[in-house]
């Protein structure tokens, strides 16, 4: 049997940040004390000396509380924030589903947001006209093509995110919270439409504040604590120690 190759191989990584320990209210303020070295930082570790390898075709839950660090460890494995120590290795196309709204312009209506996000993937429009049937009947959206995407639920925003993200079979698709906004039926329609990546071979990096979606759609678990890791591994397993710490 063939060894399954490593998608994502996070090793040793911290997360800083610099916090300001005092209000500035423009940017000339900023920049005269920064020029009289007047501004001070508080340091924080978002992440610290977190590892775990993620092979093909695996879904990974991520767990733990607000500000655990989960969406900060997305944000590391898609390229936008870089560590502080320790380094990320990224095998393969990545379909980021991170923020609402990324990737869209409020001001934009739907079908031209299509094309603009299509275009942030990395795709054609010629591509996108292809597949922009295919997007618009996935997002039930027909009725709402030419309105401005600022008029949009979060919910209608989020539906619009996923279609265009998974229209195609992405390496490794990363879903941070975002549907959470969407009603019960588009949830499960999502949830079908990511069983149905995986068992192509696509992996997944899932962050949900439902346990129990984590169990269903999940093989493997991290447990993250205030930037610790607390327990990787099955992630039935994960998920029950988690809810057992949480309810002493």
């Amino acid at each position: 049997m063939d060894e399954k190759r490593v998608m994502v191989d996070v090793d040793h990584v911290t997360v800083r940040f610099n916090l300001a320990n005092q209000k500035v209210d423009n940017l000339k303020e900023y920049v005269i004390k920064l020029m009289k070295k007047e501004l001070m930082f508080q340091e924080f570790l978002a992440l610290k000396d977190v590892s775990f390898q993620v092979l093909q075709g695996e879904a990974w839950g991520l767990i733990g509380t607000n500000g655990s660090g989960k969406s900060t460890m997305l944000k590391a494995i898609s390229g936008i924030l870089k560590p502080y120590k320790g380094s990320i290795t990224v095998n393969g196309s990545v379909a980021p589903l991170i923020e609402l709204g990324a990737g869209f312009s409020p001001d934009l209506t739907a079908r031209e947001n299509i094309y603009l996000n299509g275009c942030v993937l990395g795709h054609t429009e010629k591509f996108m006209k292809e597949h922009f049937d295919e997007i618009v009947d996935f997002a039930e959206l027909w009725d709402f093509l030419d309105s401005p995407l600022k008029n949009f639920s979060s919910g209608m925003s989020a539906r619009l995110g996923f279609s265009i993200a998974t229209m195609v079979k992405p390496d490794i698709l990363i879903v941070d919270e975002i549907l959470a906004v969407g009603d019960y039926k588009f949830r499960q329609k999502c949830e079908a439409r990511m069983k149905e990546l995986l068992s192509g071979g696509t992996t997944l990096l899932y962050v949900s504040h439902s346990i129990e979606e984590v169990k269903r759609l999940c093989d493997h678990a991290i447990w993250i604590d205030k930037g610790v890791e607390r327990m990787k591994g099955e992630a039935n397993m994960v998920a029950d120690a988690y809810m057992a710490a949480m309810q002493m």
